[in-house]
């Protein structure tokens, strides 16, 4: 025998309370609507009890609502995006929200993919990191009235939603550090791509260079060799280093690039891992375990979910056409160890 299936009406006239109490409850509205806590939580332990699950084709087909958003990165096995997403999920389940994950791998045809297949699907609303090319798919959701947050970079040329961190500012920061503790040759490694942040960080860099009267070592990694199975990237930082020996500092414009950096200096130049001043742009626990511990430039975590779900929740409840775009960009805090101090 079938078990019964539960309503919101047969909820309500258990616990005692409107239908629309209960609505309100189970669509994360509860502060919102300045429903108590005793109510609240009797509630949501009774839909527990029951195992109650509410028939979301029907829901969305009556609210035109979902309750589902797509966050969209690189690789949701980073540890920056993994960790953020984390955070946001919590956020968003708390707001009665589910949230699909996916990697478009930094490629504009995975990108459109993924989008024109959440597309068909009824989603709320976007959280991405875009790829490059991709600025006229973002533009046609804007255009449809579907709430759209970049993250991380975005599209000068575009009127969207925005949270990035202070790139630039923190670029040029971490250079300032190394040139304080009297380092001359200052390489810089990142990636050769078209996309804000990464331009940020490398404006950062040569104007503390340029104001310093020093010389500015850049080296660009293609794309392509971000593989981690191949290994390329790790051949052209080796290349880089030999091409320059004078360097007596180095500076990673992320963190996957100070990973493969300083397993190049383990295997190839491992007098350069307590001689070089290191600094990175994205911290993470690792560097605070090696040895020597590693300097970096921290973003913010929480306040980067919380600004990003905020704005969010606050596209989905108003008028999207009566919101003007809202641009954020947020601080980070460098975090000064021992790799970047004067041997």
């Amino acid at each position: 025998m079938k078990n019964k299936r539960h309503s919101i009406k047969d909820i309500a006239a258990e616990i005692g309370v409107s239908v629309t109490t209960v609505s309100f409850v189970l669509n994360g509205k509860a502060e919102e609507k300045k429903i108590s806590k005793a109510v609240t939580e009797k509630i949501l332990k009774y839909v527990e009890k029951i195992k109650y699950k509410p028939n979301q084709i029907a829901q969305s087909l009556r609210t035109g609502k979902s309750k589902i958003l797509v966050f969209m990165v690189e690789d949701i096995s980073n540890y920056f995006f993994a960790k953020l997403a984390r955070i946001i999920e919590d956020i968003a389940y708390k707001k009665g929200y589910k949230l699909l994950f996916c990697s478009n791998e930094n490629k504009d045809s995975k990108s459109i993919d993924l989008i024109d297949l959440f597309k068909d699907r009824q989603i709320d609303g976007y959280i991405i990191i875009p790829s490059s090319g991709i600025m006229s798919k973002i533009k046609e959701l804007i255009d449809e009235g579907i709430p759209v947050i970049l993250f991380d970079r975005y599209f000068p040329e575009l009127d969207s939603n925005y949270v990035i961190v202070n790139n630039k500012e923190a670029s040029y920061n971490a250079t300032q550090h190394l040139i304080a503790n009297t380092y001359k040759n200052i390489g810089f490694i990142t990636i050769d791509v078209d996309q804000t942040q990464m331009i940020d960080r490398l404006t950062g860099y040569k104007d503390a260079i340029r104001k310093a009267g020093l010389k500015e070592y850049i080296v660009k990694l293609p794309v392509k060799e971000l593989d981690l199975t191949n290994g390329g990237e790790q051949t052209s930082i080796k290349q880089f280093m030999e091409r320059n020996p004078e360097l007596d500092a180095v500076y990673f414009a992320t963190n996957y690039l100070a990973l493969s950096g300083l397993d190049v200096f383990k295997k190839h130049f491992p007098q350069y891992i307590n001689e070089l001043g290191i600094i990175t742009f994205d911290d993470l626990d690792f560097f605070e375990i090696y040895t020597p511990t590693i300097s970096a430039v921290s973003q913010p975590f929480s306040e980067i979910a919380q600004s990003l779900m905020n704005l969010m929740l606050t596209l989905l409840k108003e008028d999207k056409k009566s919101i003007a775009t809202t641009k954020i960009k947020l601080e980070t805090s460098l975090k000064i160890r021992s790799s970047s101090e004067r041997k």
